[in-house]
């Protein structure tokens, strides 16, 4: 009986690890695409910067005029 308990620990804490180590290989994926997107598009992602800095600020004049207000 205690064996067996063991045994289904370890075979969930192996399902633990896999687990895991996917979880981690998808996320250094994910990131070296991301990085990968960044160099690929710096133009594009500039001008999008560019282009929210106007909306940034108008929104933050409006959180200053509430605070302001109260």
């Amino acid at each position: 009986m205690a064996d067996d308990l063991k045994q289904e620990e370890k075979k969930a804490d192996a399902k633990k690890a896999v687990s895991t180590i996917l979880k981690v290989i998808l996320g250094l994926v994910f990131l070296v695409l991301g990085i990968w997107a960044i160099f690929a598009w710096r133009a594009d992602l500039l001008m999008g910067i560019r282009g929210c800095i106007g909306l940034f600020l108008v929104l933050a004049a409006i959180i200053t005029f509430a605070i302001a207000k109260e």
